[in-house]
């Protein structure tokens, strides 16, 4: 991309963003998508609070902009996770964005328990308790008449299908769908202004992909990054990233039971 172009397209973004929306929480920053969604939101001017496992990498997030950036140590999988996240946000004084970037993910195609297991815990369970704790900080926000926030997190194409090579990790990324949705639809019956935003891209090039088998569409996490901020600008609902995995999951929903189940994969 050119320096011009890249200006322009820096300058759209900006516009785009509600002058409120300027605090965030990433879960997951510290490598892969979150880190990178972290760095182009610095750079737009937000202070946001970064949290993950590793506190290393989150330390040189911090250092770009030390006096915007507040860092927790949060493992989604631990019962303390929604409690660390409420002190965060405390941190801050409070956010409009929550963004749920923290996920695993392994083939399994000899369906090894402790990886089926691992991945539930991590992209079910701590995912539900990461998003829950988002959603009820900012029910009880809304009382005081606040405008929309908005919870934006990375589910997967995967959700589109059962796949063969990944039952945990396709199950769990059709769980955050519907959970996600679900909760859409909760927010607005109740008439909280809370935005949701499932984001769906396909293989990207990031640690989760460490097995050395050969993805095919495979996409930079920085491209993916660019996606990402432009759909909460724009306030999209679902987003499936990259107009080739459009088309791929448009003709995956198409294909029936019957046939599915004979796909070599």
């Amino acid at each position: 991309m050119s320096a011009q172009r890249f200006r322009r397209w820096d300058l759209s973004i900006t516009s785009y963003f509600p002058p409120s929306m300027k605090k965030a929480i990433i879960v997951g920053a510290s490598s892969g998508i979150g880190q990178e969604v972290a760095k182009l939101l610095l750079a737009e001017g937000w202070t946001l609070g970064v949290a993950a496992r590793r506190e290393d990498k989150l330390l040189e997030l911090q250092a770009l902009a030390p006096d915007r950036v507040e860092v927790m140590t949060i493992d989604v999988t631990q019962p303390d996770a929604d409690e660390r996240l409420l002190n965060l946000i405390d941190c801050l004084g409070g956010i409009d964005l929550y963004f749920h970037a923290s996920g695993i993910g392994r083939q399994n195609r000899t369906l090894d328990a402790d990886i089926e297991l691992r991945t539930a815990e991590t992209n079910a369970l701590g995912f539900m308790r990461m998003i829950g704790a988002a959603y009820r900080y900012f029910a009880a926000s809304s009382r005081g008449g606040r405008e929309e926030a908005m919870i934006a997190a990375i589910s997967s194409i995967a959700c589109t299908k059962g796949l063969g090579p990944a039952p945990a990790y396709s199950a769990t990324k059709a769980l955050q769908a519907n959970y996600l949705e679900a909760l859409e639809q909760q927010a607005r019956q109740r008439h909280l202004p809370i935005h949701i935003l499932d984001i769906r891209p396909g293989f990207v090039d990031t640690a989760l992909l460490n097995d050395n088998f050969p993805y095919p569409m495979l996409m930079h996490s920085e491209v993916v990054a660019r996606d990402i901020v432009r759909s909460i600008n724009k306030r999209r609902h679902v987003r499936i990233i990259d107009w080739r995995y459009r088309c791929l999951t448009f003709f995956w929903r198409l294909i029936p039971r019957w046939a599915w189940r004979r796909f070599k994969l």
